[in-house]
């Protein structure tokens, strides 16, 4: 009986993407007004005004200490009392505060609902740019990156593997979505995420896709490294690049 060989062991040690994980930031002044809606719940009027003077001789005393000037949790908590007995100065006889039934306390809550949905979207679609660049630099290492059609939202992608570079432009990177562009691969083929992609990616890119639209045509048999001059023009003179690629344009129109 022959006995099975262990797993094959790599000396690439997979780690899970590095996610900045938004977080809901922390403010006192809330902080103080809640607790004072807690404490204030099934207060009749009478005692809320109770519970007001102490914070009042409360604030008097603080305002004596330097280190508590800056304090913004207790004029926070301060407010709210005040609120709170004008509300109930306001009902009718005999009404208790109840939180749940307060339209400032409903609003705020449903301003946090919005808020924390907001964080949780900002999470997802940070894990989706994290995973995509993973996929993305495997592709690169493999050399096979020509091969992957854009996808939407690649292009925040990208400022990911630049991050990831320290800062520096990935040249392989930018001119997988200039040749993406100009030949419309990917979510590109939707003129409107071409249009859009003007707005999220550098000149250099857009002015060497700009370019290579115009030079493939006029020699469908060239090859990648035959247009490679194009990159070069591009990362030199961008502009210069755009205006010869708007020269060819009305010099050879076609539909674009």
């Amino acid at each position: 009986m022959t006995t099975p060989l262990p797993p094959r062991r790599t000396g690439r040690r997979a780690t899970a993407p590095y996610v900045a994980v938004p977080r809901e930031p922390a403010d006192p002044a809330r902080t103080g007004r809640r607790w004072v809606r807690r404490r204030a719940r099934g207060m009749t009027a009478d005692a809320v005004a109770a519970a007001l003077d102490v914070a009042r001789f409360d604030a008097r005393q603080n305002s004596r200490f330097e280190d508590l000037a800056g304090d913004e949790r207790g004029p926070a908590e301060l407010g709210e009392w005040e609120r709170i007995a004008q509300l109930l100065a306001d009902a009718l006889p005999g009404t208790v505060y109840d939180p749940d039934t307060d339209d400032v306390v409903r609003a705020e809550l449903a301003a946090d609902a919005a808020a924390a949905a907001a964080r949780e979207a900002e999470l997802r679609e940070a894990m989706r740019i994290a995973a995509r660049a993973d996929e993305l630099q495997a592709l690169r290492e493999l050399g096979t990156l020509d091969q992957a059609e854009p996808r939407e939202g690649d292009e925040a992608v990208r400022d990911e593997l630049t991050r990831r570079a320290g800062g520096y432009i990935q040249a392989d990177v930018d001119a997988w979505f200039a040749r993406a562009l100009a030949v419309h691969r990917g979510h590109y083929r939707d003129p409107a995420a071409r249009e859009a992609a003007a707005g999220l990616l550098t000149p250099l890119v857009l002015a060497h896709a700009a370019l290579l639209a115009e030079l493939a045509p006029l020699d469908p048999d060239a090859g990648v490294d035959q247009l490679a001059f194009a990159a070069r023009l591009a990362t030199v003179e961008p502009e210069a690049t755009a205006a010869l690629a708007a020269l060819l344009t009305r010099a050879h129109p076609r539909a674009h």
